[in-house]
């Protein structure tokens, strides 16, 4: 006789939820669509799930799925078990995943009037197969009385409760891991805190200012820190959520947390505004009203990055280098000391010659491969590469100008004793440069080069150089 196993697709045959997935990819298309939203879900959960189902468009080759499982029922298949999919889903995205993978003989799923779940898929399986005629493959509570129906259980979770019951109700024939870290791994790991060695800008105005002894402003300088790296977090969250179709395009980044399915979308849609709140209460509350301005200006400025100007080229480069100096700016605020020209001018040049090495650095990799048309999710084309490694190497070598052109200011010989020594940052910052470009012409540059720096050992000797030739100008006599 021929065996009957049904397979549930959200968190047991995928990673994800389509209901979240569709529900992200709209909003990250059309922020607004948040009250259409809200007016689809009072409709009742099916037909919410066939509104947004008919609104996007998913790409089941790009879904995270659940490989070892999915290599069980590819056996199955070859000894002759007839695979149902049977999910709470609507039909429309079912049908094309079953379609793609090519394994399923037949579907269940929701419909515009029914929502396919827990009773319901109960009984639309033993009508189909009669009681104790299927082998049921999921992942959660719901399931249970599924499971009470079915004749055996495949149980996809790391919940040893859950395994527990679901064996008291039927012949657990097989377990499989989830596969994703902890919770709080996959969160850390999305938040980016290795990223918030870029906040560290936020003390480059206490520093240029020489206020470095103040122990009242490093203070109010530190609750800065804390508040760009929860706004920084709430912002990389928020930019994998809407990012997370074009991250399963890219090589290194489909590991991601909500690309890889590692972490939840709703989770995500859960944490970022909650970091942000935490950010806002400890602005309000602790820094200068001017900061709260700055920082507000900061979250408003990615958010148009991730939804729009990401898009357009040049414009999401020189974005880029704003965001990086808006943290110098935030510093100021944040201690009340006055923004010089020359930081800005500097600052501005130099990150918008990083940034270019980021866009530099994907359309070399498209170039490689072959691709003829414009990045996925950029408004470049691999033949701008040229273009784009002049901009951001002249750039690069502006913010050198800058910098000579401060030691001539007549303020700087108030800050240093022996202003002439700063020339000494001159070659040192030259070198840096070509040296960060060369790398990046050779193919060896990190997707983000703070990352790179950060974990570079010339950079860092480079820095320690500035820092040393700064002192030197400052306290020689």
């Amino acid at each position: 006789m021929q065996s009957h196993i049904a397979v549930d697709l959200d968190g047991s045959l995928l990673k994800t939820d389509m209901l979240i997935e569709t529900a992200n990819q709209l909003l990250g298309k059309h922020p607004a669509s948040v009250f259409t939203l809200a007016s689809w879900l009072v409709q009742g959960r099916s037909r919410f799930k066939s509104r947004l189902a008919q609104a996007t468009e998913i790409d089941p080759a790009l879904l995270p799925y659940h490989e070892p499982l999915l290599a069980w029922l590819r056996e199955q298949k070859a000894q002759g078990a007839c695979l149902v999919l049977a999910t709470a889903s609507n039909e429309r995205i079912a049908t094309r995943i079953a379609a793609y993978l090519g394994l399923f003989d037949e579907v269940l799923a929701s419909t515009d009037t029914v929502n396919l779940k827990a009773e319901r898929k109960r009984d639309a399986l033993v009508e189909r197969f009669g009681e104790k005629g299927f082998v049921y493959v999921g992942n959660d509570a719901p399931d249970l009385v599924v499971w009470q129906a079915a004749s055996a259980a495949v149980v996809v979770s790391d919940s040893t409760d859950l395994i527990a019951k679901t064996g008291q109700l039927t012949t657990v024939l097989q377990v499989f891991a989830t596969g994703r870290p902890s919770l709080l791994r996959s969160l850390l790991k999305a938040m980016r805190p290795h990223q918030w060695m870029k906040n560290l800008l936020v003390f480059v105005p206490l520093l240029a200012a020489h206020e470095y002894g103040n122990g009242h402003l490093i203070a109010l300088d530190l609750l800065a820190f804390l508040a760009f790296g929860l706004t920084a977090s709430s912002v990389y969250l928020l930019n994998d959520l809407v990012d997370v179709m074009d991250d399963r395009h890219h090589p290194r980044k489909r590991s991601r947390p909500f690309a890889s399915g590692n972490l939840s979308l709703l989770t995500g849609w859960l944490a970022w505004p909650f970091l942000l709140l935490s950010a806002i209460v400890i602005s309000v509350v602790l820094l200068p009203e001017r900061f709260v301005g700055v920082l507000s200006s900061y979250f408003l400025l990615t958010l148009a990055y991730s939804f729009s100007l990401k898009r357009r080229a040049v414009v999401d480069v020189i974005t880029l280098a704003a965001l990086y100096t808006v943290r110098i700016v935030a510093g100021a605020m944040a201690v009340t000391v006055s923004l010089s020209f020359w930081l800005l001018s500097f600052s501005m040049f130099l990150f918008l010659s990083l940034a270019f090495i980021k866009r530099f650095g994907e359309l070399e990799k498209a170039r490689a491969k072959g691709k003829p048309s414009d990045i996925r999710g950029r408004g470049y084309s691999p033949d701008d590469l040229e273009v784009v490694s002049s901009m951001g190497i002249a750039s690069g070598y502006l913010s050198v100008l800058v910098m000579a052109l401060y030691i001539q200011d007549s303020k700087t010989a108030i800050l240093y004793h022996e202003p002439k020594f700063i020339w000494l940052a001159c070659p040192l910052l030259l070198y840096w440069i070509s040296r960060v470009w060369m790398i990046t012409h050779r193919g060896h540059m990190h997707d983000d080069p703070i990352v790179f720096a950060i974990k570079d050992r010339i950079s860092w000797l480079v820095g320690a150089g500035f820092l040393a030739v700064f002192a030197l100008a400052r306290f020689a006599s």
